[in-house]
């Protein structure tokens, strides 16, 4: 990883949160909504954060990109949080970089990052199984043929599924033992070119528009080419992978959450009811102290999970799962209270309130939702 002092970090989240609040503020999120809904974002937006090097902070030089690290992905991401930017920029620079970078071969790596880092090729993850996150199961099943695998099933609620140019699937794979006899089972990531024969996408009709897809594989041939990591063992990049990427979509989660409470802090500095501003009521004080309090964790949790990922500690995969339990519940937490202390203007579709409620609901499913985080804490506490 490039050496990144203190300073430089800070320069680039003051330089991200000065480009969010002129290029892409809550506004945007409408705009998306109204005519870019079944792509998720802005392609020229996007555009313009692959120019700035953002699509390319975690992928390694050698591969055209910047290898800044965890922790200033985060610092970045957070600043688009804040603002609930919609981009594919998590499921690509974060989700299939990650997955190139720990599972890849050198030739993957040598064809796809440099055009991920680029932004030019936009890729996602379709690795989780619906609501509930196991990565030991896959709806895709993949048969071996003589000429490779044949892919078949479906993933529901693909990140940027409608976006991405590159997939990266986990299936359920058989290999054969010999003579046509089956073999062991497990789970195999592979990488799919969105345009493939056999691959359907579908828009979801959601309230947070992020071009999330349910994408069916119809009989896609790949070859061992297209395999990540090793045949069979895909659960265990999976979960590595899942891991990275959960922790910077809990980054995006704590700016969600801290843009909330200070548009709430605002707010009760202003609004006058019973002749008094409604910030000098002691129980909307003692509320605010309360989720004012559970930010700071948060925020102490998220960054300790990207510091000990770019350090490849051993405490990373339970620190990753805990600063994305601490994150979302943050956030559910003061998107409530923003439409509850904002009264009847916070339940309009016209005030920003409701658009942090719903996205503190869509990233929670996103890498894993608080009770799959909790169960994987316990698992790797040995509870």
């Amino acid at each position: 990883m490039t050496e990144v002092t203190y300073e430089e970090r800070e320069m680039l989240a003051d330089a991200a949160r000065a480009w969010v609040r002129q290029r892409a503020p809550t506004t945007l999120v409408r705009d998306i909504r109204k005519n870019h809904s079944e792509l998720g974002y802005d392609s020229a937006l996007f555009a313009e954060m692959a120019e700035m090097g953002w699509a390319g902070m975690l992928v390694p030089e050698e591969y055209g990109g910047h290898d800044f690290g965890f922790e200033s992905m985060g610092m970045l991401v957070e600043e688009l949080g804040r603002t609930l930017t919609p981009s594919p920029l998590i499921p690509s620079a974060v989700g299939a970089v990650s997955a190139l970078i720990l599972g890849g071969t050198e030739e993957q790596k040598q064809k796809l990052l440099p055009i991920l880092s680029s932004g030019d090729c936009i890729g996602t993850l379709a690795i989780e199984e619906g609501r509930r996150t196991d990565l030991t199961r896959s709806s895709v099943e993949a048969i071996q043929v003589d000429n490779g695998w044949t892919l078949s099933g479906c993933k529901h609620a693909v990140e940027a599924g409608m976006a991405a140019h590159v997939i990266v699937v986990a299936a359920q794979t058989q290999s054969q033992s010999g003579k046509g006899q089956p073999g062991k089972k497990g789970i195999t990531l592979f990488l799919c070119s969105a345009d493939q024969s056999g691959i359907d996408r579908r828009p979801l009709e959601e309230a947070d528009v992020r071009g999330r897809a349910t994408i069916t594989f119809n009989n896609v041939v790949v070859t061992d080419d297209h395999i990540l990591g090793q045949l069979n063992e895909g659960a265990t990049l999976a979960e590595a992978v899942l891991e990275r990427t959960s922790a910077v979509v809990a980054a995006e989660m704590l700016g969600g959450a801290t843009q909330a409470f200070e548009t709430t802090i605002d707010y009760l500095k202003t609004r006058v009811q019973f002749g008094k501003l409604i910030g000098s009521f002691q129980a909307l004080q003692h509320r605010a102290a309360d989720m004012l309090g559970e930010i700071g964790l948060a925020r102490a949790a998220v960054y300790d999970a990207l510091r000990a990922i770019d350090r490849q500690e051993e405490r990373a995969p339970l620190l990753a799962s805990v600063a994305k339990i601490m994150a979302g519940k943050v956030f559910h937490k003061v998107a409530r209270e923003m439409i509850q202390m904002h009264g009847g203007i916070g339940m309009t579709d016209e005030h920003d309130a409701g658009l942090y409620l719903k996205r503190a609901y869509a990233a929670d499913m996103f890498c894993g939702n608080v009770a799959y985080h909790r169960e994987r804490a316990a698992r790797l506490i040995g509870v």
